[in-house]
């Protein structure tokens, strides 16, 4: 492994998404990530959404460049082989309910004894503390009790979700950066390692911009409002003749005035009380309806081509489809080729961010359950005889 994270070392007791994808973007740039999996059924990702030859494809994307040794947790010796790995590991990522670990004889007071420059990384609904930190969490929920679906989708509609798992990668995100700084202050001499409590529900409402404010000083409840952008203007979606929707954000004041020469309008573009944002939001149905006149009348190729040499940002609502066909996709190296036990080659997507010295590096697909345990067990120093036996009593897989 090489990256930026090369030598870091990271446990990943996680499942489905949260947990799961944070370990993914540390092993993309060279942490090694060990994930433990449960014996037989390993993680349900495993069989999550769409499956080739009775393996989900999330999971080669999901798990790529992990080490996977299957664990029992149940298992006393299980537990003292998971406390020797974290022995000389950077961090722990885990998204267990609160106290699940603690259970198990895996809590923090354990951990950090045994390692004191270990950080760890704890995902759950609510986070480890306050009245609700015992409730089952999902990132569907995190997504309801954060924010952002009571602002999602049209004003007279059921309030919608994302068709992604948003909530689980928010955190996934917050849990990344949690990480990296924690181990950074260990790195740098500052300190020991220290908990990351990451909540869905915070990283959702980490995004909420001036949510709250708005509403202590003004007593303003921001509400649905489909594809526009509240308070900012113009910024909306609008249709094409040809059936399609392009996105057009033309809230700038410059962006503006060069909108509105593009559509044939400078009578708006020149009209002084359009020349900042409040004056624009004050009037947005007026503004809306002057470009929705004009991109509805052409179609979408045309008004992509007309703003783009007005330079004003707009965007086609991208399928999967375009993203995969889209050349700038294609040489930003955001769709990779794989490929999968038995030679067969899949697209997948590339890695994000791009570091222009220490690029992240996929150096395998999601491993089949279990694929590392005798390496990890040997580098503990276990003989075969050991393992074999381990195996036997099923303590391993």
């Amino acid at each position: 492994m090489s990256g930026p994270l090369k030598g870091i070392r990271v446990i990943e007791i996680g499942t489905l998404i949260a947990a799961p994808f944070a370990a993914r973007m540390l092993a993309e740039f060279g942490a090694e990530v060990i994930k433990i999996e449960a014996p037989d059924t390993g993680d349900p990702i495993r069989k999550w959404r769409k499956l080739h030859e009775g393996t989900s494809l999330w999971w080669y994307l999901q798990s790529r460049n992990k080490k996977s040794i299957s664990i029992n947790l149940k298992s006393p010796a299980g537990i003292d082989i998971i406390k020797r790995l974290a022995t000389d590991a950077d961090i722990l990522i885990e998204n267990f309910k609160p106290g699940a670990l603690e259970k198990l004889g895996l809590g923090w007071d354990v951990l950090h004894a045994l390692n004191p420059a270990l950080t760890m990384v704890r995902i759950s609904g609510y986070g480890q503390t306050g009245p609700y930190r015992d409730r089952p969490g999902f990132g569907a929920i995190g997504e309801a009790m954060g924010g952002i679906r009571f602002t999602t989708g049209e004003p007279d509609g059921v309030p919608p979700r994302v068709g992604i798992s948003l909530g689980d990668s928010l955190a996934s995100l917050h849990a990344v950066m949690g990480a990296l700084m924690a181990v950074l202050r260990v790195k740098t001499g500052q300190g020991q390692g220290q908990v990351v409590d990451v909540s869905l529900v915070e990283s959702v409402f980490n995004l909420m911009e001036s949510l709250i404010p708005e509403y202590d000083l003004l007593g303003h409840v921001r509400q649905r409002s489909g594809g526009s952008l509240p308070g900012i203007a113009p910024s909306n979606t609008y249709p094409t003749r040809d059936g399609g929707y392009v996105v057009i954000a033309g809230n700038s004041d410059p962006i503006f005035k060069r909108l509105m020469q593009a559509i044939g309008r400078t009578d708006i573009g020149n009209d002084p009380k359009f020349a900042r944002n409040d004056g624009r939001v004050a009037n947005v149905a007026l503004l809306d309806a002057a470009i929705a006149g004009w991109t509805s009348s052409q179609p979408i190729a045309t008004v992509l081509a007309v703003l783009e040499q007005a330079a004003v940002p707009a965007g086609r609502i991208y399928s999967v489809q375009d993203i995969v066909a889209d050349p700038h996709y294609q040489q930003r190296d955001m769709i990779l080729s794989a490929e999968l036990p038995g030679g067969v080659k899949v697209k997948m997507p590339g890695i994000v961010p791009k570091l222009s010295e220490t690029p992240g590096e996929i150096h395998w697909q999601g491993p089949a359950l279990g694929a590392h345990t005798d390496e990890l067990l040997a580098g503990l120093g276990m003989q075969l005889a050991e393992i074999e036996r381990l195996k036997q009593e099923g303590v391993v897989q």
